[in-house]
């Protein structure tokens, strides 16, 4: 695998939210302000994105509002608190798509399914998915990116896990950064 990734202005980033922006709750979910907390360095590096990538979407699966475990006001919250200290940290998310469905339902939204970018084409006509970037740290992440033909990134904190599908692996969105050739 190369470690460098050829992009210009014209590309879009897809990021997934738990594990790569925040910190991922294992065997549970964000539901509130008190339990969303970004990995180090991410607010930096969505900065940096800003400068490189026409569009920076974020697509979540947030099953959390199915299992009435959360509501679709409390997910609002934390995507506002995530929004401002973007904001503050002079950087900028253009949309957040996400889908409350259950994993059991195989929804159309529901990564590792496509619905999620195609909408965000709908609102966002330029994309071109041949140009576009999908970063994870699940294999449905990478699934959904390889369906329409993106460019994949895998995180994996300290190596621990890897996906063979993905074009790319890093250890966060520091490292995946640092790849970037524009």
């Amino acid at each position: 695998m190369k470690n460098t990734i050829k992009v210009d202005s014209s590309w879009t980033l897809f990021l997934d939210r738990d594990g790569v922006i925040n910190q991922k709750l294992e065997g549970d979910y964000v539901k509130r302000l008190s339990e969303f907390q970004f990995i180090p360095g991410a607010l930096e590096s969505i900065a940096q994105f800003n400068k490189i990538f026409q569009r920076i979407l974020v697509v979540t699966n947030q099953q959390g509002i199915g299992k009435g475990l959360m509501s679709h006001e409390d997910l609002s919250n934390v995507h506002d608190y995530m929004f401002s200290k973007i904001n503050a940290s002079g950087g900028r998310i253009d949309k957040v798509y996400y889908c409350p469905e259950l994993q059991q339902n195989n929804s159309n939204c529901r990564k590792p399914n496509t619905g999620m970018p195609k909408e965000a084409q709908l609102d966002f006509p330029e994309i071109d998915f041949a140009k576009c970037i999908m970063v994870g740290d699940s294999h449905s992440d990478i699934e959904m990116g390889k369906r329409l033909k993106m460019t994949t990134v895998f995180l994996s904190e300290h190596g621990r896990q890897s996906d063979p599908k993905s074009d790319f692996v890093f250890s966060s969105l520091e490292e995946f950064k640092k790849s970037l050739v524009a």
